[in-house]
């Protein structure tokens, strides 16, 4: 993971793909498109997140990532995202592979009995395995979805160890990437994270322009793209000029003290 520091890595996040759904997660498959056209022409390379965490310093690498395994990501994203040749990454909350079951935290609840609770669905371990014989990488994104600054503990730990093991038992591979659920995560968590093996995890900052973290590879920010975001704001937050002065410390120290300025906005998220 040298490269996590010297390279310029823009790491995104996505969740759902869906023309209909109106759920601010679920992403219009022609903004997908448009969106990942975009970086490659202007030079960045496409790797899995461990990849694009091992390029060569000064390289420009794209990592795509996807949480909560909806199935609309296979149905929808994966042949966008296999006609571009983007390989991606995904982070699998195993409770709800283990039966394919609709996902129903925060605000998703709203969708349960109407027309679109198809949307809601995980995707089965057979599924993902079709992702992972197509390059991408899978990781954990806990067992059931918690809140882990929340939890104990012992709690926290048992999330994100059995997740692990069940997604290393399910794909036979070594599982090194997670994302925390919500984005939250605090110093324990961070260090319950390592103990439990990871060596790569990935934040949600909803932050409009936040500072971009790349030193230490268990906090690493990403780029939340939703239904919402306009294509001014894209652009902004995939600018290489941007995101040197958003890894500076002189921006982490100017938005301490600027509390109310535009980069403070926050965007609702239901990851």
């Amino acid at each position: 993971m040298g490269g996590a520091a010297g390279a310029d890595v823009t790491i995104l996040c996505y969740h759902a793909i869906s023309d209909s759904w109106s759920n601010v997660g679920a992403v219009e498959p022609a903004a997908l498109d448009r969106q990942l056209r975009h970086l490659l022409g202007r030079g960045h390379r496409p790797a899995t997140l461990s990849d694009a965490l091992a390029a060569a310093p000064g390289e420009r690498v794209l990592a795509v990532t996807f949480d909560d395994a909806f199935r609309s990501v296979l149905e929808r994203g994966l042949p966008l995202l296999e006609r571009l040749e983007v390989p991606a990454t995904l982070f699998v909350p195993t409770d709800f592979a283990a039966e394919a079951a609709p996902m129903t935290w925060s605000t998703l609840g709203q969708w349960v009995g109407t027309d679109q609770e198809s949307e809601l669905r995980c995707m089965s371990w057979d599924e993902i395995r079709r992702l992972v014989g197509a390059g991408w990488e899978i990781g954990s994104h806990t067992c059931s979805h918690p809140k882990l600054t929340e939890l104990d503990a012992v709690d926290a730990a048992l999330e994100l160890g059995r997740s692990k093991q069940v997604c290393e038992e399910e794909l036979q591979a070594d599982c090194r990437s997670f994302a925390y659920p919500f984005g939250l995560h605090d110093p324990e968590v961070v260090r319950l994270t390592a103990s439990a093996g990871y060596g790569i995890a990935v934040t949600l900052g909803e932050r409009l322009l936040g500072p971009r973290q790349r030193e230490n590879p268990l906090e690493l920010s990403r780029e939340g793209v939703y239904r919402t975001t306009s294509w001014s704001h894209f652009r902004a937050a995939t600018s290489p000029a941007v995101g040197r002065l958003r890894g500076s410390r002189l921006y982490r120290a100017w938005l301490r003290l600027e509390p109310h300025s535009h980069a403070g906005f926050r965007i609702r998220s239901t990851n």
